[in-house]
């Protein structure tokens, strides 16, 4: 094993260095961002990542398993070799795993020879995303369980799908990824079980939004098991997975579902290991804490971004940890902005999120029922069923809304949808009024366009603004 120690400032001339730890959308935007704005006689920028690709999409990586994607390059906005000629001194597969907050350095390792090097910062970016829930549960580790989080992870379950010979795959955990992985299952022509701690699939949701997936999913083909908490998962002589087994429903015992390929879409933890371990500041979820600028709280030469942080929830007024692309990405975008010697802010989220699962659209932004009476809200709810087009349009497929308002002042609190085509992208709406702080009775009065082939007269949203401000009213009488 070898040691070196990367040049100091005083050696590069008076030239300051950024160091970014994870390559994918916040690292490489904020890396970017501040190419933008400095260049490389000002500004030296080295990044790690420890995998094989940069920049990708992981939320493309289900449509990729089940074949909307054909190519795993499609899902890679920018390349290793793109970033280098823009100046940004990448080396990939090298691991950060040490940072020496005090040194103002962090120590990486190439992941294939092993070599260890430090690298001074004047500038230091912690991207280091989340990793995936993995119960220590016997057989976890077995041939054919399945993460989904990197490309890697995408290729080495499509490698499995390819040379496994039984069609039983079981989903454990239904929340996005689950019901997106049980759809490019259904799509690949297996038998698909999902097992779902919950009492409904997509906690995201209230249960009786969530009740609306369970319905379609099944419909679909996929048998959905409610209740059922995962202890063991099963291997033959080979090693390789045979079956899961969980608690039934209702605590009746233990049920075994077999399973030629199991993938797990328990959820995700920010991945804060290096920042815990330098004594970086984490917050409820285990996510590092940031100010508006995205620097790490108490740390002036420190962002962070991207799926390792805590942002503020507008709504509610707490920290949440929610691990979107979309969020990374603007992080990224001001942290590069800030690094590179300009200003830019963070203000929080609403905790808007759309999916699908084959032909059913899922979206919610806000808080949910559970979420409102944590933080110590009163409301009301409305739910209302409504239609994507006129109804005499041809093409007019079912919707149901559901929203939330405060008690006494009708300000908005939550939505969220459930329908076919057309459904899912309405959730900006409500993501645009509560970001703006209306009431429900403001909503009403919104100028959304209208025409047969996209809306009924009233847009569903509105509808259910107008039965939301109803229910205030008649709570305030």
């Amino acid at each position: 094993m070898s040691m070196s120690t990367s040049a100091t400032g005083p050696d590069r001339g008076g030239r300051e260095r950024m160091v970014v730890i994870g390559g994918d959308a916040a690292g490489m935007s904020a890396a970017s961002q501040a190419r933008r704005l400095r260049d490389p006689e000002r500004l030296e920028i080295v990044a790690f990542e420890r995998g094989h690709f940069t920049s990708f999409s992981a939320c493309g990586i289900p449509y990729w398993v089940g074949g909307d994607v054909t190519d795993r390059d499609q899902l890679i906005a920018r390349s290793p070799e793109e970033h280098r000629a823009r100046d940004i001194d990448l080396r990939m597969r090298t691991e950060v795993t040490e940072i020496d907050v005090a040194g103002a350095r962090v120590r990486a390792r190439d992941v294939d020879s092993g070599a260890e090097s430090w690298t001074s910062y004047d500038k230091l970016v912690i991207a280091t995303g989340a990793r995936p829930v993995r119960p220590e549960l016997p057989g976890m580790d077995a041939r054919g369980v399945h993460g989904v989080q990197t490309l890697d992870d995408g290729q080495a379950l499509l490698d499995t799908l390819a040379t496994t010979r039984g069609r039983r795959a079981v989903v454990v955990g239904a929340g996005y990824i689950g019901v997106e992985m049980a759809e490019a299952l259904i799509n690949r022509g297996y038998e698909v079980t999902v097992l779902n701690r919950g009492t409904e699939p997509m906690a995201t949701l209230d249960p009786d939004m969530g009740r609306l997936v369970h319905d379609a999913m099944e419909g679909m083909g996929i048998t959905m098991v409610n209740g059922a908490e995962v202890t063991e998962v099963l291997t033959d002589a080979d090693g390789r997975v045979r079956g899961v087994v969980a608690g039934s429903p209702g605590g009746s015992g233990k049920t075994e579902y077999p399973a030629d390929v199991v993938v797990l879409g328990i959820g995700v933890r920010p991945e804060t290991t290096l920042a815990e371990a330098a004594g970086l500041p984490l917050g409820a979820h285990g996510g590092l804490l940031t100010d508006l600028a995205m620097r790490v709280r108490g740390h002036e030469n420190i962002w962070a971004g991207g799926d390792c942080v805590e942002v503020l929830d507008l709504v509610s007024g707490s920290e949440r940890h929610i691990a979107l692309g979309t969020h990374a990405n603007k992080h990224g975008q001001v942290i590069g902005t800030n690094a590179g010697g300009g200003y830019a802010t963070f203000p929080g989220v609403v905790g808007t999120a759309v999916s699908k699962v084959c032909e059913l659209e899922i979206a919610r932004t806000g808080l949910r029922e559970k979420d409102a009476r944590r933080a110590g809200l009163h409301y009301v709810t409305v739910t209302i069923e409504s239609s994507s087009r006129a109804g005499y349009y041809p093409g007019a497929a079912p919707m149901t809304v559901k929203m939330l308002a405060e008690r006494r002042t009708g300000r908005l609190l939550g939505t969220q949808i459930v329908g076919r085509e057309g459904a899912a992208k309405r959730v900006d709406v409500a993501a645009v009024a509560l970001t703006a702080g209306m009431t429900v009775e403001q909503m009403t009065a919104l100028d959304l366009g209208y025409a047969p082939p996209f809306s009924p007269v009233w847009d569903p949203v509105l509808v259910a603004a107008r039965k939301a401000t109803a229910a205030v009213r008649q709570q305030g009488a």
